[in-house]
């Protein structure tokens, strides 16, 4: 497994580049198989990075028509809301991109589900559905997540329980510090089931996450700490971001 830190000048250059890495990446995956399966994320830069992909002209080269996209976690809103993930994919890119519905792999709101937990078990079962061989999930050929201020990804939030399920592919989260409360998250192992993970950041706010992830400081502490991707871990991080880290 190798990694490495991607130093760009700003939060807008962490987008562009980030996104130019991500058509290139599932061209080249496209060549040699298919399907692709990408995990998204939201925050600033996540949508900002799918804005760019949706305004570059290497767009139109990718057969969307061979990807899968998921998500590494989302807020327990219903469908449409504003603070989900998903809408603000759909408004910076998937609304007019030529991807089969069914291959947008959403979670489950409260308008279609009772709980968190339910929402979670079916997104399990989903990625049940696509899973590799001897595995719950698919191997995400790239799995994009974002880093909180306190070091957390996906909704895997410092010293909570969640940080140590190993026996399921998705949870439920009902005390996110960060409202809302309620969220659907991708367990640790789920999140390491991936090709490559690239984390990106931006922001004078995260640079002490970042550096404490990357020293390898202990993971409940610092979840961002325990990502190891199968192959390679990219940290993609702006100038700001990356303080002593760069």
């Amino acid at each position: 497994m190798t990694g490495g830190v991607v130093v760009h000048p700003d939060a807008d250059a962490v987008a562009r580049a980030t996104a130019a890495r991500l058509l290139l990446h599932l061209l080249d995956t496209q060549s040699v198989r298919r399907p692709a399966h990408v995990s998204l994320t939201g925050g600033g830069v996540g949508i900002a990075t799918l804005a760019a992909v949706a305004a570059s002209p290497l767009r139109d080269a990718v057969d969307w028509s061979g990807v899968h996209l998921w998500w590494g976690d989302e807020r327990f809103l219903p469908a449409g809301h504003e603070e989900r993930n998903d809408t603000g994919a759909r408004t910076a890119l998937l609304d007019d991109l030529p991807i089969p519905a069914e291959q947008v792999h959403t979670v489950a709101g409260p308008d279609e589900v009772a709980d968190a937990e339910t929402a979670a078990a079916r997104y399990a079962d989903e990625l049940a559905r696509f899973a590799s061989p001897g595995s719950a999930s698919p191997v995400f050929d790239v799995m994009l997540l974002g880093i909180g201020p306190d070091g957390h990804v996906a909704s895997l939030f410092p010293h909570q329980a969640t940080l140590d399920v190993t026996d399921r592919t998705v949870v439920g989260v009902h005390d996110s510090p960060k409202p809302p409360p309620d969220r659907v998250s991708l367990t640790l192992p789920a999140l390491n089931h991936a090709t490559e993970t690239w984390v990106v950041a931006a922001g004078e706010q995260k640079a002490d996450a970042v550096r404490r992830a990357l020293a390898g400081d202990d993971w409940h502490a610092t979840p961002a700490a325990a990502l190891q991707a199968r192959v390679r871990t990219l940290w993609l991080v702006d100038l700001a971001a990356a303080g002593s880290a760069g």
